[in-house]
């Protein structure tokens, strides 16, 4: 039971930071101004299904994706990792730009739904999000363990319709350094998640058999050009 808890917060830890469900409603709240409340509560919910359905069938898809383009685990722990160490980089720098620019909101605008993208994709569920999903889902040993998995998933984006739903209080509540601080704090989350997601992939590449192999194969090369 406390395996499968600790599979559920794991799941949360590191998909939520990188969601940023605040910076979203900001970003939300400001493509959907021309619309009614109830229109905009309507795309809030299809967003998040479209998220929770987009990271499920990553996570269920994953290790075909893996298999058919012939990525090793710790090469996509690695990849991850780093993807991951940028877009976490990029929110603890100060914010020089807007999350979305003038020309990218004025398309957005004119949209008449704008819950899958980019709304859904890429904000909620963008790559960094699918790369941690995939990740997790190289963790998975168990049908159970996929289950808790998609519990925090679950959780990750109830957390994101609260905030999109509550969009207009989480902007005015929090402002402008708030939500700035809030960005940082996730940043840094995401930071740790992203390292670790590295350090995983080297120990995974060292672990295997192959790499072992390769450096005795170097050592005794270099040993024979020493005793000749």
């Amino acid at each position: 039971m406390m395996h499968w808890f600790n599979i559920t917060l794991a799941t949360l830890v590191a998909l939520l930071p990188i969601a940023n469900p605040f910076s979203t409603a900001a970003v939300f709240l400001g493509i959907t101004s021309n619309i009614s409340a109830s229109k905009r509560n309507r795309q809030a919910i299809r967003a998040c299904v479209y998220m929770f359905v987009i990271l499920v069938s990553f996570l269920v898809a994953g290790t075909l994706i893996m298999e058919f383009f012939g990525i090793s685990i710790p090469g996509l722990r690695i990849a991850g990792g780093l993807m991951i160490t940028l877009i976490a980089m990029s929110m603890l720098r100060p914010a020089d730009e807007p999350p979305v620019d003038e020309e990218e909101e004025r398309e957005a605008r004119k949209k008449p739904d704008v819950s899958f993208t980019p709304l859904a994709m890429p904000s909620l569920s963008g790559p960094g999000a699918i790369a941690v999903t995939i990740g997790l889902a190289t963790e998975a040993d168990r049908l159970q363990d996929f289950a808790a998995i998609v519990v925090g998933l679950a959780v990750v984006t109830l957390i994101c319709l609260a905030a999109l739903l509550a969009s207009t209080k989480v902007v005015r509540f929090l402002g402008v350094n708030g939500m700035n601080a809030m960005t940082r704090i996730m940043g840094f989350l995401l930071l740790c998640v992203g390292i670790q997601f590295i350090i995983n992939g080297i120990i995974g590449v060292v672990a295997e058999e192959s790499f072992m192999e390769r450096i005795l194969e170097m050592y005794h090369r270099a040993s024979v050009s020493v005793d000749a």
